[in-house]
């Protein structure tokens, strides 16, 4: 969460940052319920402190009767702090993190700048199929079957594209380790505290999160989750940073309204498998500490030679934890694009810097000269094997419908070259 202090000093500020990022929260209503309930925090310390004075003296009747009107006090103001602070925490937790002066400001998701592009998009000399025509030549998904197993949006992998998937994973952590990151694997579910200091919703009808019933877990969407509340409640020693991890997970999403959106196959689904990059880093260096989790998101699809762009979220489409959001967009030739012709871009990587924001949310700090300050966090995506696998099917298809293995997962795989028709 944003430093409730900063929010007193900035007002103006903060209220301008959440119209630019299409949030809405009402500044003036979160500090005028801040004021009441530090006026509250002020008059129960004061009548404290006056009873704790008259216990240290000789009671007569008069103080005796004080002493039992400051009791009924006491509880009268925390019964409306109890009443005020639900609603406080549910403001302070709207308001989006503050923004890169760098990001362009727009009211329109879709108008992120790109910044740089790999290779051109892929040319075929004969019609390209996607991902799910591919997959039924070469029996490689059964979607069917995991829909009466587990419901709609559901799959299972077979034959190579089983490897396939630990292929990019092995793959994957082999490029992001040589980067000092020390490999994990992460739970599958998370306490709702952990999401709530991190800045995902876990209820509410937009939320994206599977909650167990009757128990206080939820199924993470991404191992930024786990990763997040790994030191939540500690504090770093100074030297001890940056802590950089790469995890492995399982993620799980609700797709909730995410009805008009591209779907297909498994480019939008329940589950899926990522290897998320993860830091804690001094607040000084969290800009490069961003750029260079860039960078590895850049190497993974460059060694594996797909076309892909960068782009840099506008503030309409930053999520509200981060400062500033990276994506890799992979060139797809089998996702309609907005002229329902075939060939469009698709994310398959982000890359976030969420400064103290996580840091607040689950008191993560560490120790400089004897002060204790928040951590910076940082998240990134080294694989999404779904989004992968689709980008790797696609711009390898070839024209009898086989399909080539990228040169750099061939020793992951068996020495398998080529998924040809079964």
């Amino acid at each position: 969460m944003l430093d409730i202090k900063y929010i007193r000093e900035h007002a103006e500020e903060v209220q301008q940052n959440c119209k630019n990022r299409l949030v809405e929260v009402d500044i003036k209503k979160l500090l005028a319920l801040d004021e009441a309930n530090r006026k509250l925090e002020t008059e129960i310390g004061d009548l404290r402190a006056e009873r704790n004075a008259n216990s240290k003296s000789k009671p007569t009747p008069e103080i005796i009767e004080r002493m039992k009107n400051i009791g009924a006090e006491i509880k009268a103001k925390e019964d409306q702090q109890k009443e005020i602070e639900p609603e406080l925490t549910k403001l302070l937790m709207s308001v989006p993190n503050l923004t890169h002066p760098d990001v362009h400001v727009s009211d329109n998701e879709d108008d992120n700048p790109v910044v740089d592009t790999f290779l051109e998009a892929s040319k075929f000399n004969f019609p390209a199929l996607d991902h799910v025509q591919l997959a039924e030549i070469n029996d490689l998904i059964d979607f069917d079957r995991a829909t009466k197993v587990s419901g709609a949006k559901f799959y299972y992998l077979k034959n190579e594209l089983a490897l396939l998937e630990f292929a990019l994973i092995q793959y994957a952590l082999s490029t992001v380790i040589k980067y000092g990151f020390t490999p994990m694997i992460t739970p599958d579910l998370a306490k709702r505290e952990v999401l709530e200091g991190l800045g995902f919703n876990p209820r509410g009808e937009s939320t994206q999160v599977y909650n167990v019933e009757n128990s206080d877990l939820c199924l993470i969407g991404t191992s930024e989750i786990t990763m997040g509340g790994l030191h939540m409640n500690e504090t770093f020693e100074e030297k001890d940073l940056p802590k950089k991890y790469v995890a492995v997970s399982h993620c799980f999403r609700t797709e909730a309204g995410s009805y008009s959106k591209y779907s297909k196959g498994i480019f939008r689904v329940h589950q899926f498998t990522k290897i998320e990059m993860f830091q804690y880093v001094l607040p000084e260096n969290s800009e490069s500490a961003h750029q260079e989790m860039l960078k590895i998101e850049r190497d993974i699809f460059e060694g594996l030679k797909i076309p892909f762009r960068v782009v840099d979220h506008c503030t309409a489409d930053l999520g509200g934890p981060s400062i500033r959001t990276y994506d890799l967009e992979a060139w797809m030739p089998g996702k309609p694009n907005k002229n329902e012709e075939l060939g469009d871009w698709g994310e398959i990587t982000s890359t976030s810097n969420c400064t103290d924001y996580q840091a607040r949310g689950l008191n993560i700090k560490f120790n400089r000269d004897g002060k204790k300050e928040f951590v910076h966090m940082l998240n990134g995506t080294a694989i999404s094997v779904a989004r992968a696998i689709i980008s790797i099917m696609e711009n390898y298809q070839q024209a009898d419908g086989s399909i080539k293995i990228p040169e750099v997962l061939i020793p992951f795989m068996n020495g398998i070259k080529i998924i040809s028709r079964k």
